[in-house]
């Protein structure tokens, strides 16, 4: 064996031992207790004594999940006068966008960039951001806009507050209570302890579908998920470009001539507005990755740190001279692409949305293209809008089949994979929040369940509003 070959086959060695671990990874944790000295094995099932929930508000319409998605259904609810609590994990609003560190939202264009296909409160907040220097727009072949999403975090609050939505932060979903076959309450737990929310009409935008899954309605997950990606700001890049000439972050961490290379991937990334040399990488990929799973998430999130790492280490140890860390900033969550599906009153398709098939009940416009990131390995797909400027979104998509009082929004609406391919995107989820909000509001003021409202007054409602309703 020559030394090249021979040290291919090292490599290849060293790099298969983290995908190993972290397809154990799930596994090996559950059984961790099991092995730990002292420590007995886990009974199959543990009896909780009954119990009585405080219920700590009633309100008209309660949201779960604090992403930009939740936080539009809420405040398009609440401004037309609607009382409205949303539920967040976090301590803070945003999700994708925050928590995860996404910091570029899509052209709100369509793709001659003449017409204003996508506005509302995703071009109200944009605004807000503007006003401060936290969003610009880079001049490139694919319009869109960078945010600061740190400042994106404190916007989020005050439209909450202006909106006298009442927040539940550091806050977990638990439970629904069903009556009679309509969800009355859901339960959380937080640092006072265990609650309920008692409202007429809710949103589940958890992005996982995790209240309508709990409930019972029907959901579905393809057999491979787009895999979650973890990103990460890094200082000083543009610096080393400067220095070495042909730098490329986003072919160096996948070049094999370093031991550290992730698996042949797709990288993208932006400058963060008002760093100081900082960019948002996102590069990493955690295949096989089912995130509505409790452990395969934490093994999905320790392994997009370790890649991190090994990003890192090519950085440090080729283009820094094995002293510093280009590391900066690592998310709070990792960002997370797909898992489940509501199935609802209508699937939309990949042969609708490139056709550009226009929908009597659209409650939404988008451009990005489909954009398929492979489950198994490093092909992603992209397929582009040919037959119309723009596509739509149904207002149908976001009702659960077998729903009275409750919508989904957000990338766990009925789409077939080419479709959620391209709808899957924040602009995109605003709008699906924003028009939840409205349905919800709408469903109240005509006492008539979520999917038999009119749907051309709530086009109308969306429109009053600032949405683009084409």
């Amino acid at each position: 064996m020559d030394k090249k070959n021979a040290a291919s086959r090292a490599t290849g060695a060293r790099r298969a031992v983290p995908r190993r671990r972290f397809l154990q990874a799930a596994s090996l944790a559950a059984a961790a207790a099991a092995t730990r000295p002292g420590v007995a094995a886990p009974a199959a099932m543990l009896r909780e004594s009954p119990r009585e929930t405080p219920v700590a508000a009633a309100v008209d319409l309660c949201v779960v999940g604090g992403s930009c998605t939740g936080v539009f259904a809420a405040v398009a609810a609440a401004r037309l006068g609607a009382k409205v609590a949303l539920i967040e994990a976090n301590g803070f609003f945003g999700g994708v966008a925050t928590a995860s560190m996404v910091n570029i939202w899509h052209s709100t264009k369509d793709i001659k960039d003449q017409q204003q296909v996508i506005a509302g409160l995703t071009t109200e907040i944009l605004d807000r951001l503007a006003r401060r220097d936290a969003v610009f727009t880079p001049k490139s072949a694919h319009p869109h806009f960078v945010l600061n999403t740190e400042e994106l975090k404190i916007e989020l609050d005050v439209l909450v507050t202006e909106a006298k939505v009442r927040p539940y932060l550091h806050t977990l979903f638990v439970a629904p209570a069903v009556e009679d076959g309509r969800l009355a309450a859901v339960i959380i737990e937080d640092k006072t302890g265990r609650r309920a929310i008692r409202a007429t009409h809710f949103v589940d935008a958890t992005g996982d579908g995790d209240v309508v899954t709990r409930m019972g309605l029907p959901v579905y997950k393809r057999p491979d998920v787009q895999p979650p990606t973890l990103c990460a700001i890094l200082r000083g890049l543009s610096a080393i470009g400067r220095a070495h000439a042909g730098f490329n972050i986003h072919e160096a961490i996948f070049d094999p001539k370093y031991p550290q290379a992730l698996k042949k991937g797709f990288a993208w990334g932006a400058a963060v507005p008002g760093g100081n040399d900082e960019y948002m990488l996102a590069g990493t990929r955690v295949f096989g990755a089912d995130c509505s799973d409790a452990d395969q998430l934490t093994a999905a999130a320790i392994e997009g740190r370790r890649q991190v790492r090994a990003v890192c280490d090519i950085v440090r140890e080729n283009f820094m001279k094995g002293k510093g860390t280009p590391l900066v900033t690592l998310p709070a969550k990792i960002g997370i692409r797909e898992t489940r599906h509501a199935e609802c009153l209508h699937r939309l398709t990949q042969e609708e949305l490139l056709g550009g098939q226009r929908f009597p009940d659209a409650i939404g416009n988008g451009t990005y293209p489909v954009d398929i990131h492979n489950a198994r390995g490093a092909g992603i797909t992209f397929r582009y809008l040919e037959k119309a400027p723009f596509y739509q979104i149904p207002y149908s998509s976001l009702v659960p089949k077998g729903a009275t009082n409750i919508l989904v929004a957000g990338r766990c609406l009925d789409a077939d994979e080419g479709a959620f391919g391209a709808v899957r995107v924040m602009v995109n989820c605003n709008q699906m929040g924003q028009a939840a909000g409205v349905a919800c509001w709408l469903a109240l003021d005509s006492g008539k369940p979520v999917g038999e409202i009119d749907t051309a007054k709530l086009r109308e409602t969306l429109k009053a509003q600032g949405a683009a309703v084409c």
